[in-house]
């Protein structure tokens, strides 16, 4: 459902080479977001299921790609973007400008903990869904990096807050406080 609600959802390519997720509306009516794939150097294989006819792909890479990668994908239908690196990979600002100039204006980010990271860190989110289910993994895989805080304090704070029940699993929702002080 939620990614019903959006123009476009997005992903890093550790993500897709890890679970090789198709990114599309499933058990629920909605129409498939166009499915974002932040690839700095188009390491995935060509036969990925975001690679798949149920959904429109866009590929945002960097200059560090192969050009003959980008040609490949392109004949199979994709829409491959260059854009700015940074240190981290794609320049964050700069895809997200390019995807606003292709007409999206509402994103899902889903993953994994890099992407939702750097998303959270450099503060280009508007809202956060958490999902919590009553199972112990122990260490499990993180989901949010390094955010540069040290105090529970300087976290991040979600206002207008909504918890929902989905099954077993809890929803937490909130838009990021962007009015509360912080540092660096």
């Amino acid at each position: 459902a939620l990614r019903a609600a959006c123009d476009a959802v997005a992903v890093g390519a550790a993500t897709v080479l890890v679970d090789n997720p198709l990114l599309t509306v499933r058990m629920v009516p909605g129409a498939s977001p166009i499915r974002v794939i932040l690839d700095s150097t188009l390491r995935l294989p060509t036969d990925a299921h975001v690679f798949g006819a149920d959904a429109s792909t866009i590929v945002l890479t960097t200059e560090r790609s192969s050009p003959d990668r980008r040609a490949a994908l392109r004949e199979r239908g994709v829409t491959v973007a260059v854009v700015r690196e940074s240190p981290d990979g794609i320049d964050l600002p700069d895809g997200l400008a390019h995807l606003q100039r292709l007409g999206i204006r509402s994103l899902l980010v889903e993953g994994g903990a890099r992407v939702i990271t750097s998303m959270l860190r450099a503060r280009l989110a508007d809202r956060v869904v958490v999902a919590v289910a009553p199972l112990l993994v122990g260490k499990g895989t993180e989901a949010v990096g390094d955010l540069g805080t040290s105090l529970v304090a300087d976290g991040l704070q979600l206002a207008n807050r909504t918890v929902h029940q989905a099954g077993p699993d809890l929803l937490i929702a909130g838009d990021l406080d962007t009015s509360a002080k912080r540092d660096g």
